[in-house]
């Protein structure tokens, strides 16, 4: 089984900082890119920041500039760092993380719950 929990969102005023974390556990050999989407209400989900092994990052565009993604391979956990957080911020942030279980068979993509960041104007 594996396990992907994110944790550290919250509420916050227009122009503050969150960091969330988001940590993959269990039958893990290893994994290759980590990322963050976020869903507000009534809007589709959206790519917000991603990392790769190797460590390339790719952000969105609303995002540039604000948000800094980070990764510790060890841990399995990947981060992000919001700042200038604006109301349009505001959506459930979800983490997922593109998982080898063993040699030999496919990667997937395993998705975390979610948590809420609420941006007051």
């Amino acid at each position: 089984q594996v396990q992907v929990v994110e944790s550290g969102g919250g509420l916050v005023q227009a122009g503050g900082s969150l960091r969330l974390s988001c940590a993959a556990s269990g039958s893990i050999f290893s994994i290759n890119a980590m990322g963050w989407h976020r869903q507000a209400p009534g809007k589709q989900r959206e790519p917000v920041a991603s990392i790769t092994s190797g460590g390339r990052i790719n952000y969105a565009n609303s995002v540039k500039g604000r948000f800094t993604i980070s990764r510790d391979i060890a841990k399995n956990t990947v981060y992000l760092q919001m700042d200038s957080l604006k109301p349009e911020d505001t959506a459930v942030y979800y983490c997922n993380a593109d998982i080898l279980r063993a040699i030999g068979f496919p990667t997937r993509v395993y998705w975390g719950q979610g948590t809420q960041v609420t941006v007051s104007s």
